[in-house]
């Protein structure tokens, strides 16, 4: 048994893999194109092809079902290129629908009309995984495409198939769902129930509102991150919890990480927390768990909080006071909309909610942007008012 390569074209080889000769007497061989290399590194991509061959992992890319690519996909790929949260999102969206709807199809026969037939049977009724009536939304929809556009991009770099089904399909639409969030009113009796609670959700709550930071960016914060004397905060990682342990991983996006000014009221009041917070600490002696960590919403003994612990708190916490109900993450939507309706401009209030694109905060607050720019009409009116007053005496 032996192994060879051979040149089909400019930066082009073909790797051979010799099996010896089948009972009719013929040469048995596999084969195995590969593109954009050089001749080096084909003889070593035939090392490689030769290994997975002997050890029985080798599956020709006409035989490849697309569920023994996703496989190979996962190890070769997605657990070292994807966040730890997001792989575990994928993977729940690839068990829920994708893997059952392609499972028995081979890699190379699915086309762009299978794609989008797929795609066109997650708008129907009953596939809703938390027992609620209706569809599914139209950013789980979005959310299946960018899995499947992941998927075969990595095929193609494979070079297991010659054409992406996914190249020429559009991404669905995702329909954006106006936000329920508080008006001036609602945040100042927010603000007043507050006072009411326990020193660490008080905090934590004001920031949300005041800086509009995203539920994991709270929870991810260390006092090394707050400068008091500025004024300051950074936003430097997040928390996340996945297989029931904590992880600390870079925020969503690059321009997640980011500094924001706090307002002078809440800056005396971290203050006082920390001093609560330093005696937390020194209480709990050698029972702190922080380990090299000062997050600063932690448990009794230093361990970071839950995401679900917080947003239980707030649920109950909105009971016990009869508030409206909005969901923790409308905090952020509250504390922009609040910044809006100032007459603060976009690009500020994009910065600080740390969008990648001034665009995305469009879209989002597009609503309340729109609200906050009939108001400023409202400013033009003087000029008419003050111009009939000088027709009228003249």
């Amino acid at each position: 048994m032996a192994g060879s390569i051979e040149k089909r074209g400019k930066d082009s080889w073909r790797l051979v893999y010799s099996m010896g000769f089948g009972a009719n007497g013929k040469r048995v061989k596999k084969t195995k194109t590969v593109k954009g290399v050089t001749k080096r590194e084909a003889e070593k991509l035939l090392a490689q092809f030769i290994t997975e061959i002997e050890a029985g992992e080798y599956i020709a890319p006409e035989k490849m079902l697309f569920s023994a690519f996703i496989e190979e996909w996962k190890s070769k790929y997605a657990e070292a290129h994807l966040s730890p949260n997001t792989l575990v999102t994928y993977l729940l969206h690839l068990k829920n629908r994708i893997i059952p709807y392609f499972r028995e199809m081979k890699l190379d026969q699915i086309k762009s009309l299978h794609i989008l037939s797929f795609l066109k049977s997650l708008e129907g009724e009953g596939l809703r995984k938390d027992g609620k009536e209706g569809t599914l939304s139209t950013s789980t929809i979005e959310y299946n495409h960018r899995i499947l556009k992941n998927i075969f991009n990595r095929a193609v770099e494979w070079q297991l198939i010659k054409k992406n089904p996914m190249e020429n399909i559009k991404k669905p639409k995702r329909i954006q769902k106006e936000t329920s969030v508080y008006d001036n009113s609602e945040a100042e009796l927010l603000m007043s129930c507050l006072q009411k609670e326990a020193m660490m959700w008080n905090v934590m709550i004001k920031i949300a509102i005041t800086t509009g930071l995203r539920r994991g960016e709270l929870l991810g914060l260390e006092w090394k991150h707050v400068d008091l004397e500025k004024g300051t905060l950074q936003v430097k990682q997040a928390l996340t919890y996945v297989n029931q342990k904590h992880i600390i991983r870079e925020p969503k996006t690059k321009n997640s990480v980011r500094i924001v000014t706090l307002p002078v009221a809440l800056i005396d009041e971290l203050r006082k927390y920390k001093s609560t917070w330093n005696k937390k600490r020194l209480k709990a002696s050698d029972l702190w768990e922080g380990g090299q960590y000062q997050f600063l919403f932690t448990s009794w003994h230093g361990k970071p909080l839950h995401p679900s612990s917080v947003t239980t708190w707030w649920r109950r916490f909105i009971s016990r006071y009869q508030l409206r109900y909005i969901r923790f993450h409308d905090l952020r939507h509250t504390s922009a909309t609040l910044l809006i309706n100032s007459g603060v401009h976009a690009k500020i209030i994009s910065s600080r909610l740390g969008h990648a694109d001034i665009r995305t905060t469009m879209n989002v607050y597009g609503h309340a942007l729109q609200e906050a720019d009939k108001e400023a009409t409202k400013h033009f009116d003087k000029l008419f008012t003050n111009n009939e007053k000088r027709d009228l005496e003249a």
